[in-house]
């Protein structure tokens, strides 16, 4: 696809007929800037285009929101529930009945078990594994490789095996938190 130009192009776009967008930005542990284009595309009266790669598998039972994309090798199973502008990325898994929120970003590998809740904004680091029956709170950050077996609260981040607190975060704020440095308030 060419190249057109930036947002700023998004008002003619939208007057000269175009209908539909696709956010083509991941998150790091912020998936504020991803939201944000979002909501300009809907701000223009666009419509999310649901993007499924034909090597990702998704149930038929499962409940896809629009502007979500599925990328390759990646499984949403029976009954799962995703909602808007949500990424599953490459060979991740999100299994039967969990409920993932808008503007979510489920990293590389990582793996949802079964009846897992994922709030708004939340980032899923790549490899991350989030047991069964747990709540990953609004806007928190789920640290690569974490094994996560209890609630996760909102705005905070979680490292290691089994994951454990590693630093608060301010609502809406991004991810500053890394374990050489400190949280900037």
């Amino acid at each position: 696809m060419p190249v057109l130009g930036g947002d700023e192009l998004l008002p003619k776009l939208a007057q000269q007929g175009a209908t539909h967008f696709v956010v083509g930005l991941g998150g790091v542990g912020d998936n504020g800037p991803r939201r944000r284009l979002f909501e300009l595309g809907m701000k223009h009266c666009l419509s999310p285009l649901t993007v499924c790669h034909p090597a990702a598998i998704c149930s038929p039972s499962a409940t896809i929101g629009g502007g979500s994309v599925i990328f390759p090798g990646a499984v949403v199973n029976a009954g799962a529930t995703l909602g808007i502008n949500v990424i599953v990325n490459t060979g991740a898994i999100v299994e039967h009945d969990c409920v993932v929120g808008d503007h979510v970003h489920i990293a590389t590998g990582s793996r949802l078990c079964s009846t897992v809740h994922i709030d708004t904004g939340a980032h899923i680091g790549a490899g991350a594994t989030v047991r069964q029956l747990v709540t990953v709170g609004e806007g928190a950050v789920v640290g690569a490789g974490a094994v996560v077996v209890k609630d996760v609260e909102p705005w905070t981040v979680v490292v290691g095996v089994p994951a454990r607190v590693l630093a608060p975060r301010k609502a809406g704020r991004p991810h500053l938190a890394y374990p050489s440095q400190k949280v900037v308030s």
